[in-house]
């Protein structure tokens, strides 16, 4: 019986030992959900510390119906894609992508504890700012500022990683007498 998280297109692309790696290098989760049978997916910043990597943390206001429903436990997606480059063949149909990506299955919660807060949100400003030290670059959040942000904490039960590195692979794309150019546009 196939699972939820087995890669079934492009399975040696498959790299489950990576994933990890990813989250901690990603800078915007998808959260997916589906809300009176409508699947839905928000863009969230979010925090993922390798230390703790049975753990993603998404926040925002506590008015999001997305950030209430992943609070309420029910089973949500959550995805983070790294766009590396983008792959041109000497054939349509092989132009591709270079990509590293993951994705998260998981039930969440809300995070109440002020000093769990600060915590979370003092890694997420390294994460994404590193350098910058609470106290000297930046004040930490008040009491009634971590009141009215939502911070959600989702358990991953699973995951797939998935990458592609290389350059192009189409039937054509190693003769040199055939029309056309090929290569990657590294970003």
């Amino acid at each position: 019986m196939r699972t939820r998280s087995e890669i079934r297109r492009h399975p040696e692309r498959a790299a489950p030992d990576r994933a990890a790696e990813f989250l901690a290098a990603g800078r915007i989760a998808h959260l997916a959900f589906v809300e009176d049978e409508q699947p839905i997916a928000i863009p969230f910043g979010y925090h993922f510390d390798p230390a703790q990597p049975d753990r993603l943390y998404l926040h925002g206001s506590p008015a999001s119906r997305a950030l209430q429903l992943a609070a309420s436990g029910v089973p949500v997606c959550t995805t983070v894609t790294i766009l590396d480059g983008l792959v041109y063949s000497k054939t349509a149909l092989n132009h591709s992508m270079n990509y590293r990506s993951v994705v998260c299955f998981g039930r969440g919660r809300a995070v109440t504890d002020h000093e769990a807060q600060q915590r979370v949100y003092r890694g997420m400003v390294q994460r994404y700012f590193p350098g910058r030290t609470a106290g000297k670059d930046y004040s930490l959040a008040t009491e009634t500022q971590l009141d009215a942000t939502l911070l959600v904490e989702i358990a991953i039960e699973r995951w797939s990683a998935k990458t592609r590195e290389g350059g192009p692979k189409g039937p054509l794309d190693e003769d040199a007498t055939a029309p056309g150019t090929c290569g990657v546009v590294s970003l």
